[in-house]
């Protein structure tokens, strides 16, 4: 469920995948899920992406009990949550647990809500990737937009049969939806979805306000604009910018290929976004919210704030794809996010000058870890020439 790519499977079995197997057939046996020393408990699908690991991490100090939905896949893809993973024998510690579910199977989705008993269910699960979306578009709809109704049904149904009717749903949506409406973008913006993924986030969307309005489900959409950090998938533009920056600063790569440049996208840390979603679901009624930093910045400023942190100049390095450049181009998004400013009480805490610098600080560390392997012979720095 998570959009993000696996890691390679190295022949051991991560620790938070072990958890997954662990839950997975204890669960099988045991008495419904209960949070622990009345802790609220928060369903996540998604969680392992980035914005999942984020908002597992917020929600844990918030006090929480976290249950991750996730894939089966013979190629972990769990590496973002192992640094807070602690295991399920260790009942009194183990406050995130991980289960085998996704979104093109109701059944699932409808069997682990009843057993996990959740408080807030959070569905960031999507195939995210927009140029992707293009490659495979009856996939994109299936999970991103009938998981969704998926989800909510399962979610109704189990309230209509339970009568446990606070439980909240949030929804993530995109800027995407947006597509080719002059900016800015508010609550109130007609959507003009330029992608397959970006229509199918509208569907699910209009799913989410449907079932809050047809069955009165505390059911909140979250409209986020892009946002980034170093646990970005490393085939989106700003991770892959970063990626290349540390690569070639270390003398592992020469050449960066992009598509379009001049794309404006309105950029924030994905760490600041995760309390926006966790606040929408604290409030007396349910709505929809934009968030946002409201400024907007070209591809190729942060190119230039990239390879200028670090004394090089993008122009020796980038290099013009074709391939790279989507069938219908989105060209600016720029975010209104003062509803949600006003009424949630959120705003940013990082700004761009600081997310670029943050991402390709860490990503020149992990190019010097990379090229110690190199160097030693363990690893073939192929990738991009």
């Amino acid at each position: 469920m998570a959009s993000e790519e696996n890691n390679t499977n190295n022949g051991s079995e991560s620790p938070a995948a072990a958890a997954a197997d662990n839950s997975g057939k204890a669960n099988a046996n045991e008495e419904k899920i209960q949070g622990e020393g009345g802790r609220k408990i928060a369903l996540i699908t998604g969680i392992t992406g980035q914005d999942g690991s984020y908002l597992t991490e917020f929600l844990l100090k918030k006090g929480y009990e976290v249950h991750g939905l996730i894939r089966r896949s013979s190629n972990f893809n769990t590496h973002r949550l192992n640094h807070i993973y602690i295991d399920p024998h260790n009942s009194q510690k183990a406050l995130m647990k991980l289960h085998y579910a996704d979104l093109t199977d109701a059944s699932s989705l409808r069997r682990w809500i009843d057993s996990i008993l959740p408080d807030e269910i959070y569905n960031l699960a999507a195939q995210s990737h927009v140029a992707v979306s293009f490659e495979i578009p009856d996939y994109t709809a299936d999970v991103v937009a009938t998981g969704a109704l998926r989800l909510l049904e399962a979610l109704r149904s189990h309230v209509s049969a339970t009568g446990r009717s606070h439980i909240r749903y949030y929804q993530a949506g995109s800027s995407e939806m947006f597509g080719s409406t002059p900016p800015p973008q508010s609550e109130s913006t007609p959507f003009h979805p330029r992608s397959p993924y970006a229509a199918a986030k509208c569907a699910a969307h209009w799913f989410t306000v449907n079932y809050r309005e047809a069955y009165g489900v505390f059911a909140c959409n979250g409209i986020l604009f892009n946002h980034e950090s170093p646990r970005r998938g490393e085939n989106f533009v700003t991770r892959k910018i970063t990626r290349a920056v540390g690569r070639i600063k270390v003398g592992l790569q020469s050449r960066l290929f992009l598509g379009n440049l001049q794309a404006s996208r309105d950029w924030g840390f994905a760490g600041d976004y995760v309390e926006a979603m966790w606040l929408m679901l604290q409030q007396d009624q349910p709505d929809d919210y934009v968030v946002a930093t409201e400024e907007s910045h070209t591809v190729q400023e942060f190119l230039e704030l990239a390879f200028g942190s670090v004394g090089l100049n993008w122009h020796d390095h980038v290099v013009i794809d074709k391939r790279y450049f989507r069938p219908a181009e989105v060209d600016n998004l720029k975010g209104d996010s003062s509803k949600a400013r006003r009424v949630l009480g959120w705003k940013p805490r990082v700004g761009f000058e600081q997310l670029v610098k943050m991402m390709v600080d860490e990503d020149i560390e992990l190019a010097k870890r990379e090229k110690v392997l190199v160097d030693a012979g363990y690893m073939d720095a192929q990738q991009q020439p």
